[in-house]
């Protein structure tokens, strides 16, 4: 599998709603990060869904290295 691209060297903090899906972009070249626009397409990437069980704010992962995807680990910490 290629490696992702980073997308950014922070989380992105997003307000969620309870119940809602939300996909996450897994290979870094989406246009509206954190989350996918298709650009993946033609790779082995694909979008990480994500529900959000509780309305909230919740940290995506921008550099695409978590090993808790979508949402940060602190794995930017070490690029």
């Amino acid at each position: 599998m290629s490696e992702a691209n980073i997308a950014g060297n922070a989380p992105i903090p997003v307000e969620v709603e309870k119940g809602k899906d939300y996909f996450w972009c897994s290979c870094g070249q989406s246009s509206k990060q954190p989350f996918c626009d298709g650009s993946h397409k033609g790779s082995d990437f694909k979008p990480v869904k994500y529900t959000a069980e509780e309305d909230g704010k919740v940290f995506f992962c921008a550099c695409k290295q978590t090993a808790n995807a979508p949402k940060c680990d602190g794995a930017h910490k070490a690029l």
